[in-house]
C-alpha cells in the first residue's frame, strides 16, 4: 500500500502508522495517477471522509496506547498524536491555558477544554517557508518552539497555537487570536487568497516561464519536467486550497520577511505533496515553480 509506505518513510511512528491504516480504510483508494485534476480529487477525497468516524476511530485506538517516548523528538511525530487524542491534549496542555486576543488575556481551565483536531479532518495542511534553509527545521530535533496557525481570510482571523518543548516533552502553552492584517505575513496571504480565487489574477501572477515538474496530462504513467507559459497553465495547474490555511512555523525566531515563499501542500494520509515557489518582484508576487 502506498499509504503505509509513505508513513513509514515520513514519520517512523507507531501511532502515525495507525493513522495510515485507518485512513486507507476510510479514504478513497488512490492509484499512481499523474493528472493534476486527479491529484486535486485525491487531496479532496481526504476532506470528504467521515470526519467523526475517522478521527474518533483513531482517537479510540490512541487512547489505549501510551505515547511513544520517541514521539517528542520531532514536533510532527508528537503533533499528529496530539491532534487526535483528548487524553494527550489534557496531559500536554499547560492549564490554565493562556488565551490572548485584542490586547486582553484570558485563560481556559482543564475541564473547559474541548478537543481540537486542527487540520486532521480536512486531510491536508500547508507549510509556508520564507527561505530554503528553513525547510530543514521540520526534521531538526533541536527545535523547541513551534506555532501551528489557522489562517481564515474570509473571517479575517488567524489562530495561533503555541508549543514549547519543556524537559523533553512538547506542551501547548498559549493560544493567540489576531486579524489577518496583524499577521506578520499578511501581504503574501492576501495575495495567495486572491491568486486561488481569481482566475484572471492568477494568470497575471505567473512568471513568463514557470518551471514545472509533474504529471504529463497526455500519459497517466509519465512525469514531465520543463517550463510552461501562462497560456498552458490551465492544463497543468495543480489543485490549491482556498479559504482556510493551516501553517506550521518551526523555531522561536520569526521568519525573515524575504521576497520568496516556498508553499507546500501536504496530504496527510496519501503522502502526496505539491510544492509552489513564489517570488516578489517589485510590488507583485509571481509563481515561479511548481512541483507535484
Amino acid at each position: 500500500m502506498i499509504i503505509i509506505t509513505v508513513f513509514i518513510c515520513i514519520m517512523k511512528n507507531f501511532i502515525f502508522l495507525l493513522w495510515g491504516f485507518v485512513a486507507s480504510a476510510l479514504f478513497f483508494s488512490v492509484g499512481c495517477t499523474n493528472k493534476s485534476s486527479e491529484l486535486s480529487d485525491t487531496l479532496l477525497s481526504d476532506t470528504t471522509m467521515s470526519d467523526t468516524m475517522g478521527i474518533d476511530t483513531l482517537s479510540d485506538i490512541i487512547e489505549e496506547e501510551k505515547l511513544p517516548a520517541t514521539a517528542d523528538e520531532l514536533f510532527d511525530d508528537f503533533f499528529f498524536n496530539f491532534a487526535v487524542s483528548k487524553k494527550i491534549q489534557k496531559d500536554r496542555i499547560l492549564f490554565p491555558l493562556k488565551v490572548y486576543s485584542k490586547g486582553t488575556e484570558k485563560s481556559i481551565e482543564s475541564d473547559k477544554w474541548k478537543i481540537e483536531h486542527f487540520f486532521m479532518s480536512q486531510g491536508y495542511y500547508t507549510l509556508i517557508f520564507h527561505k530554503a534553509s528553513q525547510i530543514r527545521l521540520v526534521k531538526d530535533t533541536t527545535v523547541h518552539d513551534v506555532t501551528v496557525e489557522r489562517i481564515n481570510v474570509k473571517r479575517n482571523l488567524v489562530t495561533q497555537w503555541h508549543f514549547i518543548r519543556k524537559r523533553g516533552l512538547w506542551k501547548m502553552d498559549n493560544i493567540k487570536y489576531l486579524s489577518v492584517s496583524e499577521y506578520n505575513d499578511a501581504d503574501f496571504i492576501k495575495f495567495y487568497n486572491r491568486f486561488v480565487t481569481d482566475t484572471a489574477f492568477q494568470q497575471r501572477s505567473l512568471a513568463e516561464s514557470v518551471s514545472f515538474t509533474g504529471p504529463d496530462p497526455e500519459d497517466d504513467f509519465s512525469t514531465m519536467t520543463g517550463s510552461i507559459i501562462p497560456e498552458q497553465w490551465p492544463m497543468f495547474a495543480p489543485w490549491m486550497p482556498s479559504g482556510v490555511l493551516y501553517n506550521i512555523v518551526y523555531g522561536d525566531k520569526p521568519y525573515t520577511n524575504t521576497n520568496t515563499r516556498y508553499f507546500y501542500i501536504r496530504g496527510i494520509a496519501n503522502g502526496l505533496q505539491t510544492d509552489l515557489l513564489f517570488t516578489k518582484k517589485g510590488r507583485s508576487w509571481k509563481l515561479e515553480k511548481v512541483n507535484t
